[in-house]
């Protein structure tokens, strides 16, 4: 039994092939014709070389009734024997202390330090970090438990000390200047 492509019409006699290999396009089983190569009147192949078997129709779906299945046993009368003096394990839910502010603080101590610099908005976000740095500080302090993130807290104060620092280096610095008479 041969193949045919129905685009460039090549014939194939593999039968492991299902694909033309001039096009790429699916290949046809071909009938033969008693009159030899293909004509314009003969019938058109009406099956693909690959085709796939025929879906088979299963039964219906199994139906399960998810309500009437019965109630789960009971251990048949077994209870759980703890050694006297021990108490069965209770874990506690742990909560992690809330960093947020110390958090805060060190974005803007590192805001100051980078962009802070442009248009003297250091002078806006150094401040800022350490107001917010000192108060999760205290507050890490005073309750541990619920408020953490001291090394957070140390390092905005430290970013934003260091800003101000630096704005107040270069302040006096433009005052020597000015008066010094270096800038005319």
């Amino acid at each position: 039994m041969m193949k045919r492509c129905p685009k460039c019409g090549q014939t194939y006699a593999d039968q492991n092939l299902n694909f033309c290999l001039n096009d790429g396009e699916l290949l046809m089983l071909e009938s033969a014709s008693p009159r030899g190569p293909k004509f314009a009147d003969d019938p058109l192949p009406t099956s693909y070389a690959d085709d796939s078997p025929p879906t088979i129709m299963m039964d219906s779906p199994r139906a399960t009734n998810p309500t009437g299945f019965p109630a789960p046993e009971r251990w048949q009368g077994q209870q759980i024997v703890t050694p006297p003096g021990h108490f069965p394990a209770q874990y506690g839910n742990f909560v992690s202390p809330d960093q947020t502010l110390a958090i805060i603080s060190t974005i803007l101590g590192a805001a100051s330090l980078t962009i802070g610099w442009c248009c003297y908005t250091g002078l806006l976000l150094g401040p800022a970090a350490m107001v917010t740095g000192f108060i999760a500080l205290s507050m890490s302090k005073r309750d541990p438990m619920k408020h953490g993130g001291r090394g957070f807290a140390i390092a905005g104060l430290v970013m934003g000390g260091l800003v101000l620092i630096g704005y107040l280096l270069f302040i006096i610095i433009y005052v020597l200047a000015l008066i010094g008479g270096g800038l005319s």
